[in-house]
């Protein structure tokens, strides 16, 4: 697994957050923002991740049409203003999918600006996040979902956004599929974040459930460094319950710097309340070494 002598168990940081599922972590100014399913957010002002994080509540503007499964709000600060990556069930059209929305605060409200849905209306896809390529080009990267698959493997794909984010400029491109990874066991595709390797490596942390069917994040690579090259998928995952030796497991991963500079992978964990806790976000810290992401603080 990916760990050195710079982690342990004690590294990892259980938020004082309530029950958040699929947590993304923006940090501004010094102020840390959660925000979760459900479209809430939380700030916390004690430039500490241990600190008490404050409920801003309900964070985006409902959409008309949409109903169910409010789900992993993304948010990314681009050019000046604060766009919420997200997903919700359409009455319209019968299957969820991702959505694009802007504020000017992170604290919303965060108001729809695609028209409905981003992603094709006849897809279940979720989980969309940004990623601008060298040339300043911006992406969406999403689950096109297991649910609306004939053979039920989900898959992980792409599109070209316009600069204003309101629409893909290009067709929706898989570029891989869950059994594509020698690590994942069944169909789920979930969670994807991007991360650049100092030699230009492409990175892409993703969920599923492994072998022993815990949930967990693994890394896809492209090699020569383009979101539309060809994605081969690390053996080691990055993280998961059997690694670290607990008895919860723990997924849909991003990555966020603290005010300190350093790096962490923010989880929910467990996936289910079922495992005898709640979904709570943990932080654990983790570095850049040899052109992969490694468990562990920075030197």
């Amino acid at each position: 697994m990916c760990t050195d002598d710079k982690f342990s168990k004690d590294s990892i940081i259980v938020s004082k957050l309530p029950r958040l599922r699929d947590p993304v972590i923006l940090v501004e100014d010094g102020v840390y923002y959660a925000y979760g399913t459900d479209w809430v957010g939380f700030k916390n002002t004690s430039g500490d991740l241990r600190g008490t994080w404050e409920p801003l509540g309900v964070v985006a503007e409902k959409p008309v049409g949409s109903d169910t499964n409010y789900w992993a709000p993304e948010v990314h600060k681009h050019n000046g203003a604060y766009y919420m990556f997200t997903t919700y069930h359409s009455t319209e059209t019968g299957h969820r999918g991702c959505t694009i929305m802007k504020s000017d605060a992170p604290e919303g409200p965060f108001k729809e600006i695609t028209k409905g849905h981003i992603t094709p209306h006849h897809w279940d896809a979720i989980d969309g996040t940004l990623y601008v390529d060298p040339n300043g080009q911006p992406w969406m990267i999403f689950v096109h979902e297991w649910t609306c698959i004939e053979n039920g493997i989900g898959r992980m794909a792409i599109a070209k956004l316009s600069e204003d984010f309101t629409h893909f400029i290009s067709e929706p491109v898989d570029i891989f599929s869950a059994n594509d990874a020698p690590w994942v066991s069944g169909g789920v595709t979930d969670g994807p974040w991007m991360y650049r390797c100092k030699d230009g490596q492409l990175l892409m942390l993703w969920s599923s459930f492994d072998k022993n069917r815990g949930y967990a994040v693994g890394i896809a690579r492209s090699a020569d460094g383009r979101v539309d090259g060809v994605w081969t998928h690390d053996e080691k995952m990055l993280y998961s319950k059997a690694m670290l030796g607990t008895t919860y497991d723990g997924g849909h991963g991003m990555l966020f710097y603290d005010t300190d500079g350093q790096m962490y992978l923010s989880i929910h964990s467990p996936n289910s309340s079922k495992a005898g806790r709640v979904e709570t976000p943990v932080f654990v810290p983790l570095h850049e070494e040899n052109g992969t992401l490694v468990l562990g603080y920075s030197e």
